[in-house]
């Protein structure tokens, strides 16, 4: 009798799959999706530099009826309620202040974010600044998610010209 290392290559695996017929093969290529599906399969790394002692990486998953979230945020339960209020159906939840926006021009100081990974199912790659008030209202629609730096502007971004 030989011995079958419990370590197999996944070439390996795909052969002996392969074996049985067109069915195993399907069901294995949808297993990383249905897994996904089932966590929510929605990750975020966040990542805050020139914010003093506010920066810091911290990743965010908040997975269907987990209302407190998890990973390693400070504040989980915020920064998943802060997502789930900025998300809506058939909108870029992280999409950036739109082209020919007037905007104040308060700088809201040098703190920066980058929000990569998945939400509502759509790949983000997102970033964040404090440069005009726009900027920094975007970036405190976002607060706890993105840490509050006490400067809001209320501002929110207007239409440019027609």
């Amino acid at each position: 009798m030989s011995h079958v290392s419990q370590r197999t290559s996944p070439v390996t695996r795909f052969r002996r799959l392969a074996r049985l017929g067109p069915l195993p093969l399907f069901l294995a290529a949808l297993a990383p999706a249905t897994a996904s599906a089932a966590t929510g399969g929605d990750h975020l790394l966040v990542t805050v530099r020139d914010a003093g002692e506010r920066s810091a990486t911290f990743e965010v998953s908040c997975p269907p009826g987990t209302a407190s979230g998890l990973g390693t945020h400070p504040d989980l339960p915020g920064a998943c309620a802060a997502l789930e209020r900025n998300t809506r159906w058939g909108r870029d939840t992280f999409a950036p202040v739109p082209e020919g926006s007037v905007c104040t021009m308060l700088y809201g100081g040098p703190a920066t974010a980058h929000v990569t990974g998945t939400w509502a199912g759509r790949p983000v790659d997102a970033r964040f600044d404090r440069s005009n008030g726009c900027e920094t209202a975007r970036w405190d629609r976002f607060v706890p998610l993105l840490p509050d730096m006490g400067t809001h502007s209320g501002a929110q971004p207007q239409d440019g010209p027609q």
